[in-house]
C-alpha cells in the first residue's frame, strides 16, 4: 500500500450514519476528498423545504388580494394586517429558530419544521372555501404561516456549517437565493392553480369569484392545498437524506454569546434594510399597486420583483466572495436608496396621474438590489464572526485555531439566525406601514421617505463600521 493511500485509509471518515461525527471542511485535503459531496448533498436537500417554507409564508400576499371577490366582507386595513401578520409571527418564530440547529441538529429540525408547514397549508384550504370565516380565524392562519418564515434561520445557519470561508457567501446565496423563489411562484402560480379543480371532489367545491362586476369560476383552496405534496416529500427527504453535525451541537447558553457581541447588533441593522426590504416589498406589493394603480391587474405583475429579489441573491454572494461583503454592501444600500426616490417621482398624487411602467421599474431595481445585499451581508457575517474569534490566536497551534473556529462558527451561524429573525420584521412593517401611511394621509409617500431615511443610515453603518480604509472590522 502507498503512502497516499495509507493516509487516506488512516483519515476519518466524515460519515457514521446521518451524523457527522468528524468535519473539518476548512481542511482542503477532507473537503476535496469527501466534505464537498456532502455539502452539496445537504444544500440541496435544503434548498426544496426553504421554497416550500417561503410559498406558505407568503401565500397570504395573494389570498388576501383575492378575499373580497370571494364574498369575504373585510376592510382594506385587515387585508393589510392578513398580508403582514405572517411576517410578525414568522420573524419572531426566527428568534426561537436561530438557536434550534446545534441544539436538535440540522437534519432533524429541517424536516420537523417543514412538516409543520402542513398545519397552514391544510388550515387555509379549508378556510377559504366559506366566506362566513371570521376574520379572527384567518388572522389567526396568517400567523401560522409565520412557520415557513422562522425556518429560514434555521435553514441558513446549518448550511452554513457545511461549507468552508471562502464558500459560505455562494451557498448561503444559493440556499437563501433559491429557496426565496418560493416568493415568487407563489405569487404566479397561484392565480393558475385556483382556476381549475386539480383535486377533484376532495379538493373541495368551486366558489364564485366576483372581479370587475364579472363573476367567474375559481378553487381558492388550491392556493394552498397545491403544496401540500410537496411538503411531506421535502420533509421525508430531509429526514432521510440530510445530515447532523456533531461538532455543531451547542446549547443555547454558547450561542447567547452572541447577544454580547456589537457586530450582532450591527448586522441586524443591514440586514433588516436587505432581507427586511425584500419580504415586506413582496408582501405588500400586490395591494400597493391594487390601492395606488386600481386598473392594473397586481397578480399578473407582484411575482416578477420577488423573482427577481431571488435569482439575483447568489450572485450578490459571488460578488462578496470576490470582491468583499462590506463593499457590495455599501453601495448596493446607495442604490437602493435612489431607488425608492425613483418610486416616489412615478406614484400618483391625490388618485390622478402616475406612471405605472416607471413606478414597476423602479420597484424591479429595489427588489434586484434587495437580493445583492441579501447574498452580500450574509457572507459578512461569518467572515466578521471567524475573524473576531482567530483573532490573537497562535496559527501554529492546532487545538487553539479548532476551538477558535469552532467558536466563530458557531457564533457565525446563530448571528446568521438572528439576523434573519430580525430583518424577517421588515415583512410586518413594511406592508402596515403603507396601509398606515394610506389611512392617515391618502398616499404612501410618507412610508417610502421613511425607508430612504433606513437605507442612508445603512450606508453609514457599512461605511464607518465594516468598508471605510481602516475600519475597525474589514469584511
Amino acid at each position: 500500500m502507498t503512502t497516499s493511500s495509507s493516509t487516506a485509509a488512516l483519515a476519518p471518515r466524515a460519515r457514521q450514519g446521518r451524523l457527522l461525527t468528524h468535519w473539518t471542511p476548512e481542511d482542503k485535503g477532507f473537503w476535496a476528498r469527501e466534505g464537498e459531496a456532502v455539502a452539496r448533498r445537504n444544500l440541496w436537500l435544503s434548498v426544496p423545504a426553504l421554497f416550500l417554507a417561503f410559498a406558505i409564508w407568503q401565500v397570504w400576499s395573494v389570498v388576501a388580494v383575492s378575499l373580497p371577490g370571494l364574498g369575504f366582507q373585510y376592510s382594506t386595513n385587515q387585508l393589510f394586517w392578513l398580508a403582514a401578520a405572517p411576517a410578525l409571527s414568522g420573524a419572531t418564530l426566527r428568534i426561537f429558530y436561530s438557536f434550534m440547529v446545534p441544539v436538535f441538529g440540522g437534519r432533524r429540525w429541517t424536516a420537523i419544521s417543514t412538516a409543520s408547514l402542513l398545519i397552514p397549508a391544510l388550515g387555509i384550504g379549508f378556510a377559504v372555501q366559506d366566506n362566513t370565516t371570521g376574520y379572527p380565524t384567518m388572522l389567526a392562519l396568517a400567523l401560522l404561516c409565520g412557520l415557513g418564515g422562522g425556518n429560514f434561520s434555521s435553514s441558513m445557519a446549518n448550511i452554513s456549517f457545511f461549507f468552508p470561508k471562502e464558500k459560505k457567501g455562494t451557498a448561503l446565496g444559493i440556499n437563501a437565493g433559491l429557496g426565496n423563489l418560493g416568493v415568487s411562484v407563489v405569487q404566479f402560480l397561484s392565480p393558475l392553480v385556483i382556476a381549475i379543480g386539480l383535486f377533484g371532489a376532495i379538493g373541495g367545491e368551486a366558489q364564485s369569484l366576483i372581479k370587475n362586476g364579472t363573476a367567474s369560476t375559481v378553487w381558492a383552496q388550491n392556493a394552498a392545498f397545491i403544496w401540500v405534496p410537496f411538503i411531506a416529500l421535502a420533509a421525508l427527504g430531509a429526514w432521510f437524506g440530510m445530515n447532523d453535525i456533531a461538532d455543531a451541537k451547542a446549547s443555547f447558553a454558547t450561542q447567547a454569546a452572541i447577544f454580547r457581541r456589537k457586530h450582532n447588533w450591527l448586522m441586524c441593522i443591514l440586514y433588516l434594510g436587505c432581507f427586511g426590504s425584500f419580504i415586506g416589498y413582496a408582501a405588500g406589493f400586490p395591494l400597493l399597486i391594487k390601492s395606488q394603480f386600481p386598473g392594473v391587474n397586481p397578480l399578473a405583475y407582484a411575482w416578477m420583483g420577488p423573482l427577481v429579489g431571488a435569482l439575483i441573491r447568489p450572485l450578490g454572494g459571488w460578488l462578496a466572495d470576490k470582491l468583499g461583503g462590506a463593499r457590495v454592501t455599501f453601495w448596493n444600500f446607495v442604490v437602493m436608496a435612489l431607488a425608492v426616490v425613483g418610486v416616489l417621482q412615478f406614484l400618483p398624487t391625490g388618485g390622478q396621474g402616475g406612471n405605472f411602467a416607471g413606478f414597476f421599474a423602479m420597484f424591479m431595481v429595489l427588489f434586484m438590489t434587495t437580493g445583492i445585499g441579501n447574498g452580500s451581508t450574509f457572507r459578512m457575517i461569518p467572515v466578521i464572526f471567524l475573524n473576531q474569534a482567530l483573532k490573537g490566536v497562535d496559527r501554529k497551534d492546532a487545538v487553539a485555531m479548532a476551538r477558535a473556529t469552532k467558536e466563530g462558527n458557531t457564533e457565525g451561524a446563530a448571528t446568521l439566525g438572528f439576523t434573519a429573525a430580525i430583518g424577517a420584521y421588515g415583512g410586518f412593517f413594511i406592508p402596515k406601514s403603507y396601509g398606515t401611511s394610506i389611512s392617515l394621509t391618502g398616499g404612501p409617500e410618507a412610508a417610502l421617505m421613511c425607508f430612504v431615511g433606513y437605507y442612508v443610515l445603512c450606508v453609514a453603518v457599512t461605511w464607518w463600521f465594516y468598508s471605510r480604509r481602516n475600519a475597525p472590522m474589514p469584511c
